[in-house]
């Protein structure tokens, strides 16, 4: 600190600590990869039990059978378009972050971050939809082919066909699309420094990393337009997805408005000498002891963000 009371970037050797940081005092994240793994399995196996359980089977009256009296149509955006799009745009951003920064503990984190919102979020909308059991909009004519109503109201439809129509509720499409892009916005928003003072006031910055957002958005008005769910399973399935995806990454990173929220918690320590790189703005210089807590955290990082 200098007279005038501002912080002055001092250029300091490179330091690169062995991975046990955590016995000189540094932050280090509690991570067991084995067991990350094995509660991962876990929510894919109730994922993968409730997505072939029957729902619940709720009565259904005759002065509503309009509201699904849809027609039947194919998914705008089906789910063998979707997982590879969603899995191929993710894994790019985090391999093209990895060889940039050659941060494998930043890959980690991701990896455990994403997996975790999308097991966790495949569980939860799957134990809804089996829970609540509402029919799709194009329900009847999944359950009478034919269109001729049975008196008791028994389908004649395909055993299958007849089963994911009582899936409506919440939107599968829809949460696993906000929970997998809204992770991939999460990341790109901190990365790209968004919030914090470097990248405030920049639009550039805040379009590429709403664009997952806006893509997962299209995804779950699509599934109104070809009449596969209601609009209130949409909304839920959204608001879903988009809370799991955050907590998610809230486990690995910390909060996107902080100067270091590019940084996962528990990396190795590092003081990086290149303070005075292009892309190193004040807000990333060496912070003074007010922030070792926030250094504490991220295992006393001082690592530059390699996309700004």
């Amino acid at each position: 600190m200098n007279k005038n009371g501002s912080h002055t970037a001092t250029a300091a050797p490179s330091i690169n600590k062995s991975n046990n940081s955590s016995s000189s005092g540094a932050g280090s994240a509690n991570i067991n990869l084995f067991q990350e793994t094995i509660i991962r399995l876990m929510l894919f196996a109730l994922y993968i039990y409730f997505e072939w359980k029957e729902a619940f089977v709720r009565i259904i009256h005759p002065e509503e059978m309009w509201l699904y009296k849809n027609p039947i149509s194919p998914s705008y955006v089906p789910l063998v378009l979707l997982y590879p799009v969603v899995f191929g745009l993710v894994g790019l951003a985090f391999i093209i972050y990895y060889i940039r920064s050659r941060d494998f503990h930043d890959f980690k984190c991701a990896w455990l971050g994403f997996s975790l919102a999308c097991t966790l979020n495949g569980a939860l909308t799957d134990i809804l939809k089996v829970a609540v059991g509402r029919p799709r909009p194009d329900f009847f004519n999944r359950c009478f082919p034919d269109g001729q109503m049975t008196s008791d109201m028994a389908c004649t439809g395909d055993a299958w066909t007849v089963k994911d129509g009582r899936k409506s509720f919440p939107s599968g499409h829809s949460s696993f699309a906000f929970a997998a892009l809204g992770f991939l916005a999460w990341y790109l928003f901190a990365k790209l420094h968004v919030f914090t003072e470097r990248g405030r006031g920049q639009t550039w910055r805040l379009l590429i990393a709403g664009g997952p957002l806006f893509a997962a958005l299209l995804v779950a008005i699509s599934r109104t337009c070809d009449y596969h769910h209601h609009w209130q399973d949409v909304t839920v399935g959204s608001l879903l997805g988009l809370t799991v995806g955050y907590l998610s990454y809230r486990q690995y990173y910390p909060a996107m408005d902080t100067r270091y929220c590019y940084l996962p918690y528990g990396g190795e320590t590092v003081l990086n000498s290149n303070l005075n790189r292009k892309s190193i703005c004040k807000g990333d210089q060496l912070p003074d002891d007010s922030d070792s807590e926030t250094k504490r955290l991220l295992g006393g990082e001082n690592k530059d963000s390699k996309w700004t």
